[in-house]
């Protein structure tokens, strides 16, 4: 296993240390003085080039989707180290202790869905003053209002004809095929709970007539007063998501950029989501490294750490399930950086995927992984009725987002994509929001977006780098909650901004 990080020659393994632009001794590896020497292509790779199509992309700063107005000329913060970041719900730390993964009985994993379609059934009856729910299964001639959870009859793709509608204990545990085609409208996804209205005449086939819309958990609500002052200052957030190096090359000049831009921008949060050592780029695939993946990822973090310390920002680092080095299960536990120092440690904070953040009382909902795609790939919709322009796009991206805030859960689909290692008894713990954030993170392969679904300005940064070329980031300005009055939450000032690398 050392052989397979190492190059055969020795004298190789010397050169990796140097570039003919940045020549570096033993003595002075140790400081690590520039971000750049740091991340220097040839410490990882033995045919390290820098990317031409990188180097040559155009629209550098280029703002691509924009939500919001901003007062004042220009987008920087104030380096704040004294911005609160903290986790709300806390407890992130026994993400640590033993997973059931590839170990779980069927039946922990039985219970765990049972008491979602529960939970989120007691919140739907009791919204809409519904009497009680009947068995999906009994026949009867009259409407009937029933509850379950939504699944595909078969091991192939979700679509309107193989819709099944799986019932809670409570009401029986059976599995009935659904008829969609008296329903006005409806988009649906596998693992998705609903409630429904309708008839089943023979008990073999549940009529639907009428789909009940979930209910998004309320705001958060600050209970402890603060100063005047400190909550009129403003914030600014960045956000970016891996990877941080082209496909065809192992350098990290965006990521470089990126640092360059927290510097002159100085921000008072920079949020960074993995995957920072991406098991999906070519060399890492086939070995071609001269590092391990663990010390490749440490230059990552300590390049950042190192190069951002000049603008004071607060640093959030979350992984991400391509993260070669690190746990691939789902939800992850954050990463162990023990070799930082106690003043890098005090701005920096490692958050778990997913997550939820107070940051200078207001809320952010994080996750890497990329539910957008997951999901878009396996939701149905009534196409007869949504025309073409509501089907793709801008409108698909807010179904699906309010799907993920009615569903109150940061990975609702089930069963999961096949990339994804779920641990159902983490997963009830972790992956299920307390509260509707006032930011939802969601990165993701498919085209960046901002904007508010109900109530919540959800944010896809898209990539820092798309392929061979540069991708995006975004950047968020807000006016955090004044003191709330009675109790009353007060919804913060929120501008925001995809911008390219």
């Amino acid at each position: 296993m050392l052989d397979s990080y190492s190059t055969p020659a020795k004298g190789s393994q010397k050169r990796a240390l140097t570039t003919p632009e940045h020549p570096q001794s033993k003595r002075g590896v140790a400081r690590l003085p520039s971000p750049s020497l740091l991340l220097s292509p040839a410490s990882f790779s033995p045919s390290a080039t820098p990317s031409q199509k990188y180097g040559m992309r155009g629209g550098r700063g280029e703002v691509v989707s924009s939500f919001g107005t901003v007062q004042g000329p220009r987008w920087t913060g104030k380096g704040q180290s004294s911005v609160r970041v903290e986790m709300l719900e806390g407890g992130e730390n026994s993400l640590i202790s033993s997973y059931k993964y590839m170990f779980q009985r069927l039946r922990d994993v039985r219970d765990v869905l049972t008491e979602k379609i529960e939970e989120l059934g007691e919140e739907l009856r009791s919204h809409f003053n519904i009497e009680e729910f009947s068995a999906v299964s009994l026949p009867v001639q009259n409407s009937i209002t029933v509850l379950g959870q939504v699944c595909c009859d078969s091991n192939g793709k979700l679509n309107a004809q193989s819709v099944l509608l799986e019932a809670g204990q409570e009401q029986g545990g059976r599995q009935v095929p659904v008829d969609l085609s008296e329903l006005k409208e409806f988009s649906l996804f596998p693992g998705q709970v609903v409630v429904m209205e309708g008839m089943n005449p023979s008990g073999e086939t549940f009529v639907a007539t009428k789909l009940y819309e979930g209910i998004p958990l309320p705001f958060h609500c600050p209970e402890v007063k603060q100063e005047m002052d400190e909550v009129s200052e403003p914030v600014m957030v960045v956000m970016a998501c891996g990877p941080y190096t082209p496909s065809e090359s192992l350098t990290y000049d965006p990521l470089i950029d990126l640092i360059t831009i927290i510097n002159k921008d100085r921000p008072d949060v920079c949020i960074l989501l993995g995957p920072f050592v991406d098991s999906k780029h070519e060399q890492i695939e086939k070995n071609q490294v001269t590092e391990t993946f663990e010390t490749i990822f440490k230059r990552c973090v300590d390049s950042i750490v190192e190069g951002t310390k000049g603008s004071g920002c607060r640093l959030v680092f979350v992984p991400s399930q391509r993260d070669v080095h690190h746990h691939y299960i789902y939800p992850q536990p954050p990463f162990n950086l023990s070799s930082l120092s106690k003043d890098d440690s005090a701005r920096v904070t490692l958050a778990s995927d997913p997550c939820t953040l107070l940051i200078s009382n207001v809320t952010f909902g994080l996750t890497s992984t990329d539910i957008l795609f997951h999901m878009g790939a396996e939701e149905i919709m009534d196409l007869k009725r949504i025309t073409s322009s509501d089907g793709t796009g801008t409108e698909r991206f807010t179904r699906i987002m309010k799907h993920m805030l009615t569903q109150r859960s940061y990975y609702p689909l089930y069963p999961p994509a096949e990339e994804v290692n779920m641990d159902y008894d983490k997963f009830q713990q972790f992956s299920q929001m307390n509260l509707t954030p006032d930011i939802l993170i969601v990165p993701s392969e498919l085209r960046y977006f901002i904007k508010d679904v109900i109530g919540c300005v959800c944010v896809n940064p898209g990539r820092l780098t798309k392929g061979q070329v540069g991708g995006t980031y975004g950047r968020l300005l807000i006016q955090p909650n004044p003191v709330p009055v009675e109790g009353k939450r007060v919804s913060p000032c929120i501008a925001g901004q995809v911008v390219k690398i």
